[in-house]
């Protein structure tokens, strides 16, 4: 019997008539997940108090206000979601190797995977309702850098996360006009506001589905298995489209600028860079590496600094315009923290931090002050380990005793430096939202994730963060207990993740430890 861990040969002679065939109850499991993770959202999916027209649905009401309604819906958004996991895992199997001819089925994939989730409400997040309070402040001639959504009048009906209606908006000019202009064409509508939200995220991911395979054959890498790798993964569609994360289009902006700055175009990639920190300015973190690539592998410090300045002078003469026009100038760099202000109990650092602040105040010493003193050491350290590999020479280290001369060994190089600059900034901060590990994800797989231990570690986190958006934030009115529907989501999640790792014939392979060098050959059913 073939082992499913061999997740496919480059080499493989299979014609692409076979590939689809085999690939197809994988495709058609997927889009079942998305399409019961769409009526699913009908219960437990976000929406604003001013929703009238939708609250007032018969449908509506009954799956909203009643506990059987409410826990039917987190039947379906759970094993929706799971069944996609499933089918992620199951469409690499079954399309039996890494040849152009599989390039049509994973795109034929992800267009169906990821359309039925563009119909949802919002999911897992609020963040949407937050964009539409950022963009009436846009509107009302407010100051969103130093107004929070509580500065609106009536500002609770809108539907944000509580925890952000008093903060400041973290994000770029580009996003705040977008959000401004979703609230104008919608004229104050907040199922119509939804909607460009939900094209820019669709736009994110169609950017990513052109330029991580792109990105990854400049590097070596098979772009068909980096294709199902970083963009038709569950973690991605789910936090990029379901929830309408503006983390999409900022993504797809700064990996099409990488691309066409490893070509030789540095000016539109950072263009393209830049347009992308104007959505959200953590990839501000990518400028340095891309004034490398402009560089080039047998640049010395003298050019190196010159294509640094150039790059920074560029990309700050955009932002300082764009803040020119919208009167805002650079406010957004002092909103940087906003995402700081909370913690989560799975990233080292806030878990650390919190727990060693309620140990020493628990003990009368200045709990508080231990807790700034911890999370302030992670972010500088972060900010150290991005200087460091910036700067760096590529080539230089154990086993490197020379600096790179291969153009595309140092592009590569390059950008692996700068995901491993995402990863510090991602793992020393307070809090790890799902969609950060997306980020992660997508820049490891443009320079290569090996098989074995660094695929397995991928999965395992897939599994993870996909269980951590289903039981994590769900709409449930305050008169059904949310105890009891976030236990139900816990059981059914927990569930069958534990089956496909240790159960399922066909996908617990993939999560040990593979034994012998046995490659998968195509099989006519899933």
């Amino acid at each position: 019997m073939a082992h499913p861990e061999a997740l496919g040969d480059s080499n493989a002679p299979v014609h692409g008539t076979e590939i689809a065939k085999a690939a197809r109850t994988a495709i058609l499991q997927g889009f079942v997940g998305s399409l019961l993770m769409v009526a699913g959202s009908i219960g437990v999916g976000w929406m604003a108090t001013t929703s009238g027209s939708l609250i007032r649905t018969p449908l509506f009401i009954m799956a909203r206000t009643s506990p059987v309604g409410v826990i039917v819906c987190t039947v379906m958004l759970c094993l929706g979601a799971l069944l996609l996991l499933r089918s992620w895992l199951r469409i690499a199997q079954r399309i039996g190797g890494w040849s152009p001819s599989s390039r049509p089925v994973l795109r034929r994939a992800l267009w169906m995977w990821a359309v039925p989730m563009m119909f949802s409400l919002p999911l897992f997040s609020r963040d949407a309702y937050a964009y539409i309070g950022q963009g009436r402040l846009m509107e009302q001639g407010l100051n969103p850098y130093t107004n929070g959504i509580s500065a609106l009048s009536n500002y609770f009906s809108l539907g944000p996360d509580k925890l952000w209606t008093e903060a400041p908006t973290p994000y770029g000019p580009l996003w705040l006009w977008i959000e401004q202009g979703a609230v104008w064409v919608s004229a104050g509508v907040p199922e119509l506001a939804l909607i460009p939200f939900r094209l820019a995220a669709l736009a994110g991911v169609v950017l990513l589905a052109v330029y991580v395979p792109r990105l990854a054959a400049l590097h070596g890498v098979n772009p068909d298995r980096a294709l199902w790798l970083g963009v038709l993964n569950p973690v991605l569609l789910i936090n990029f489209i379901a929830s309408a994360h503006n983390d999409s289009l900022m993504l797809g902006l700064v990996v099409a600028g990488l691309y066409f700055a490893s070509v030789k175009r540095p000016v539109l990639g950072i263009v393209l860079i830049t347009a992308s920190i104007a959505i959200k300015p953590i990839t501000l973190i990518a400028l340095p590496f891309a004034g490398l690539l402009w560089a080039g592998a047998r640049a010395g410090w003298g050019r190196r600094m010159l294509c640094w300045t150039a790059t920074l002078g560029l990309s700050l003469g955009l932002l300082a315009g764009a803040g020119l026009v919208n009167g805002l100038g650079f406010g957004w760099l002092g909103a940087l923290q906003t995402p700081g202000a909370v913690w989560i109990w799975y990233a080292p650092v806030g878990l650390l931090a919190h727990t060693a602040g309620f140990v020493v105040g628990l003990f009368g010493g200045p709990g508080v002050p231990v807790t700034d003193i911890i999370q302030t050491a992670g972010t500088a350290v972060s900010a150290l380990a991005i200087v460091w590999l910036a700067v760096r020479t590529p080539g230089r280290g154990i086993g490197m005793p020379a600096p790179i001369d291969d153009e595309p060994e140092f592009n590569k190089t390059v950008l692996r430096r700068m995901a491993c600059a995402f990863a510090a900034v991602v793992v020393l901060a307070p809090v790890i939202q799902p969609w950060y590990m997306v980020w992660l994800l997508v820049f490891f797989t443009v320079t290569g994730i090996a098989d074995g231990a660094q695929l397995r570690t991928v999965f395992y986190l897939t599994a993870f963060f996909t269980l951590i958006a289903l039981t994590d934030q769900l709409s449930v009115f305050q008169w059904i207990p949310i105890e009891v529907v976030r236990g139900v989501a816990i059981a059914i999640a927990v569930s069958f993740i534990a089956y496909l790792v240790f159960f399922d014939k066909k996908t617990h392979v993939l999560f040990r430890p593979r034994r012998g060098t046995l490659k998968l050959k195509l099989k006519p059913k899933s």
